[in-house]
């Protein structure tokens, strides 16, 4: 990267879902400020995220959100050469939030833009740790939305070999944190009552273990099979299945990754995305990996759960070559694969 690059600062942009995000970061990958607002309160009374609340929010949220990063980055928007903003996959009408305010800011300041794909930013997440993970590697994305595991040959070419055939794993976690009464999001509330339990207890099976993808609907099937032959009769029995069900999440996950490492004969494992926040898993993955003699790698916490700054991040590669988007021509899209 040229002394030039490594000057140009970066105005990241998140609305993918229902954080609203913005960072500031240069392209040596240096984070100046970081700034979300969560939504999590609002939503956690429906039990999961309401799409036109969310985007409602992030139009409420997005200008001083924006200006905040900008204030905690002791920089001025003068000093910011290209705006990140994410433009797949997501909620529309979330989506959308972020695209035009990007637009409507590049086009007023004369600024670059570029569209940046959220899995790509959780990825490219491990490039704020100075940078110590380089390809080829295999990266897991695991959160509320996804579940997909890449061959990651070079930054920027991405094979997808895995993903699950139904839920995400940050899905199974909220629908068995409702099933045991327990809060949202789920992922959290299960490993925090997990600790009291007694995760040997309850032999959840592993779901399709010798295929590349996986099924979490089928192992919150367990769970609810489970429950109607066993009523839950104390807090105890509540914890005892929130440990044994996290566990079956990390086996299962783990057993992806030496699947995947056997398949590509890449032994350096990414693990990104909302679940990774997960101290118990972290464990789960390091513990496991020196048996099948894999190098995991994590994110540091703050830039595994939605955040501006892995869009931002995600974008230095676009940089590098040269390639930006046209501010009349860059849209939203909901579905658009890595």
């Amino acid at each position: 990267m040229s002394n030039i690059l490594s000057r140009m600062y970066i105005l990241g942009i998140e609305t993918s879902c229902d954080e609203t995000g913005a960072a500031v970061i240069d392209t040596s990958f240096n984070v100046y400020s970081n700034v979300v607002a969560s939504q999590t309160e609002i939503h956690s009374k429906y039990g999961g995220i309401v799409p036109e609340i969310a985007s409602r929010n992030h139009i409420i949220k997005i200008y001083s959100v924006v200006e905040e990063a900008i204030s905690k980055s002791g920089l001025s928007f003068e000093d910011i050469e290209v705006i990140a903003v994410t433009r797949s996959p997501g909620l529309m009408g979330s989506l959308l939030v972020g695209v035009t305010f990007a637009n409507g800011l590049a086009y007023a300041s004369k600024k670059k833009v570029i569209g940046v794909n959220h899995l790509e930013g959780h990825l490219a997440a491990i490039r704020l740790s100075s940078d110590v993970l380089k390809p080829p590697f295999v990266g897991m994305v695991v959160s509320g939305g996804h579940t997909n595991i890449y061959e990651v040959k070079k930054w920027g070419e991405y094979t997808q070999i895995g993903t699950t055939l139904d839920d995400a794993a940050g899905e199974a976690f909220d629908k068995v944190s409702r099933l045991l009464g327990f809060g949202y999001p789920g992922g959290p509330e299960i490993e925090r009552y997990a600790k009291y339990g007694n995760e040997d207890l309850i032999k959840f099976p592993s779901v399709m273990p010798d295929r590349i993808d996986v099924s979490f609907s089928g192992l919150k099937t367990f769970v609810i099979d489970y429950l109607k032959k066993n009523p839950i009769n104390s807090e105890q029995d509540k914890f005892d299945i929130a440990a044994s069900f996290q566990l079956a999440v990390a086996r299962t996950l783990f057993e992806r990754a030496v699947l995947a490492s056997n398949i590509t004969g890449i032994k350096k494992i990414l693990f990104s995305g909302g679940v990774a926040f997960n101290s118990y898993i972290r464990d789960y993955f390091l513990a496991h990996s020196v048996d099948h003699d894999l190098e995991i790698f994590f994110p540091e916490k703050r830039f595994c759960t939605d955040n501006a700054a892995m869009i931002a991040a995600a974008s230095v590669r676009r940089i590098e070559e040269g390639s930006f988007d046209d501010v009349f021509s860059l849209t939203a899209s909901p579905s658009s694969e890595l």
